[in-house]
């Protein structure tokens, strides 16, 4: 059988089922049995897929996604998120906007301590998003910087999606949380900048409401009692990283210890929270690894049957630039972003990208941002996006589809801004991990 109907079969078939809304675990352990079947030689080739499933999962450098998602549910269960808005909102004085500008800001916070777009999403949209609409924001302003930073949370670590990335593409993982800090933080600036214009413009997409003065240790308190404590956690988690001090591993774990350890102080790591907590990152843990399952195997059985080969092959030998090849790559991933979840474009993509990307000697870690940026865009894309989704889930109900739609797209374009920044001055990827590492 040709390469042709290789790529054809195990590309397109695992395309076509997740299309028909099949989930991602299943589809590829479908593929990767039919696949294993017809290239690694029948019932052999099924005992194979089976022991190459046992040690993907048994895999040491995966140990860091329950552990930071564990920091993410601790964070939310707990109540300390409260704590951290209320905090953040006593410092923000009267600026145009400054509900959504809280939002930003608290979310930048979150993305620093948590490993889940979602879960910091939701729990904005579910807080925050009902106070902006009574107090008049329109619902295009409100919920739009809720989503969009909810986003930003994959590019600063801790971040699980970022774990996955490396684990499968061969990048390393602690560059590669480093790497996208600096990016993270431009559009998190970039978001409240956009806000803060956009209201004065137009004020009555934001009307202002009175202030609560504080003076004193009371504006000040709960950022020194909870929100200095808990981004220290994001010190201790890079810094450990970057010195060479702790593996991705160790430094997680450090990570989820410290959070566990700041809520028992603070008395709210009562068994109930800890439970919903753990229970919670059982669940997202258990649907990544299973995933990870057939994600290996499908790699081996793509480049055993030689449809890998054969499509860097046919790539290479058109004769197109190492920019345009990067360009389409970037292309396919923001085109696959419409319509299939993050963790299935890694699965699709990555076999075949990682080898053109080594063919072309570009860099890891520059690459390895470029693809965040692309997944990131992809949690925002109309009709299928994530996080659009998660906030039609949250939101009250005079907050239509629509409203949802045309909040994300000023934020669509910063990001696609910061993807054409990066690609020209790839020191905005690369210069923090160089420092740092």
């Amino acid at each position: 059988m040709s390469w042709q109907f290789a790529a054809l079969l195990l590309l397109g078939g695992s395309t076509v089922l997740l299309f028909m809304g099949i989930p991602v675990a299943f589809t590829f352990v479908a593929v990767n049995i039919v696949g294993a079947s017809l290239y690694l030689g029948g019932a052999v080739g099924i005992e194979q897929l089976v022991r190459n499933s046992v040690l993907a999962v048994s895999n040491f450098s995966l140990t860091p996604i329950p552990l930071f998602v564990l920091m993410g549910e601790i964070l939310f269960h707990t109540g300390l998120a409260l704590k951290v808005i209320e905090g953040i909102e006593r410092l923000i004085k009267q600026v145009p906007g400054r509900l959504a500008v809280v939002a930003v800001v608290a979310g930048t916070v979150f993305s620093a301590i948590s490993g889940s777009t979602i879960a910091t999403t939701a729990m904005l949209g579910s807080l925050m998003l009902p106070v902006m609409l009574s107090r008049g924001y329109n619902p295009v302003m409100a919920t739009g910087p809720i989503m969009a930073i909810g986003a930003v949370d994959m590019l600063i670590p801790p971040s699980a999606l970022t774990v996955l990335l490396g684990s499968l593409s061969g990048i390393s993982i602690s560059k590669l949380l480093i790497g996208g800090v600096l990016p993270g933080l431009i559009l998190s600036v970039a978001f409240v900048a956009y806000i803060v214009v956009r209201v004065m413009l137009n004020p009555s997409l934001a009307p202002a409401a009175p202030v609560e003065e504080r003076h004193g240790w009371a504006k000040y308190e709960l950022l020194v009692l909870y929100v200095i404590p808990l981004i220290s956690i994001f010190v201790v988690v890079v810094g450990a990283m970057s010195g060479g001090l702790a593996t991705p591993t160790e430094s997680a774990a450090l990570g989820a210890i410290a959070t566990m350890a700041l809520a028992a102080a603070y008395g709210v790591l009562t068994r109930k929270a800890l439970m919903a907590a753990l229970k919670g990152t059982m669940i997202i843990s258990a649907m990544i690894l299973f995933i990870i399952l057939g994600a290996t195997t499908f790699s081996q059985i793509l480049s055993f049957s030689g449809a890998t080969e054969g499509i860097v092959a046919g790539i290479m030998g058109k004769g197109l630039s190492p920019a345009m090849i990067l360009a389409g790559m970037l292309l396919l991933l923001i085109f696959l972003g419409v319509f299939v979840d993050q963790v299935s474009m890694m699965l699709i993509t990555l076999p075949v990208f990682m080898p053109i990307v080594q063919r072309l000697e570009l860099d890891l870690i520059w690459f390895g941002v470029l693809y965040l940026i692309c997944m990131q865009l992809g949690l925002l894309l109309p009709p299928h996006g994530m996080l659009l989704m998660t906030m039609r889930g949250v939101a009250p109900p005079q907050v239509t589809m629509t409203h949802i739609f045309r909040a994300v797209v000023p934020y669509i374009i910063m990001s696609l801004l910061l993807l054409g920044l990066i690609l020209t001055v790839p020191e905005v990827a690369t210069w923090l991990p160089a420092l740092l590492g």
